[in-house]
């Protein structure tokens, strides 16, 4: 074999490692459009989403009460509220994929925490920690506008 097809073999395999990399590069960036953290598949921390429209305050489900929604596993605290779930997953699932609401209008993505919560129009928000919850009140309308416009295409960044 000469040295220019050593040459040429040797770059073809190199652009052929480089694009296997740039695209396993894209593939890992997009973030999951549900947050679960970073060991469980669980959404919202394994809280029932419904329980904080019918009983007003987050109640932690049970895995005999479970379904698969968008890559995530959602817990319920009876087979209703998952019943409820799955007619309208929707109706209850947080906004922004239970990511943080005020750092999704901030542009950057946080965990959102089950017990830091607000329902706005009907809708769920979860916020990062307590404090980050006092700055969200401080605008919702606005922090909710912001975060409407940055949340297509955020997961990508």
């Amino acid at each position: 074999m000469t040295y220019a097809a050593v040459s040429r073999a040797v770059s073809a395999l190199f652009a052929s490692l480089l694009g296997l990399a740039v695209f396993a590069g894209a593939a890992a960036a997009a973030k999951p459009e549900i947050y679960t953290g970073r060991f469980s598949s669980q959404a919202v921390q394994g809280y029932d989403v419904v329980s904080y429209f019918t009983d007003g305050a987050p109640v932690k489900g049970d895995k005999a009460f479970s379904t698969e929604y968008k890559g995530a596993t959602w817990l319920f605290s009876s087979a209703a509220n998952r019943d409820a779930f799955l007619e309208n997953p929707d109706q209850y699932a947080p906004q922004y994929g239970g990511y943080c609401a005020w750092a999704i209008a901030q542009g950057s993505l946080a965990k959102g925490d089950a017990r830091h919560w607000s329902i706005v129009d009907g809708k769920l928000y979860l916020n990062f920690n307590k404090k980050v919850k006092a700055d969200w009140e401080k605008d919702i309308p606005g922090f909710i506008a912001a975060a409407d416009a940055n949340w297509p295409g955020i997961l990508d960044q």
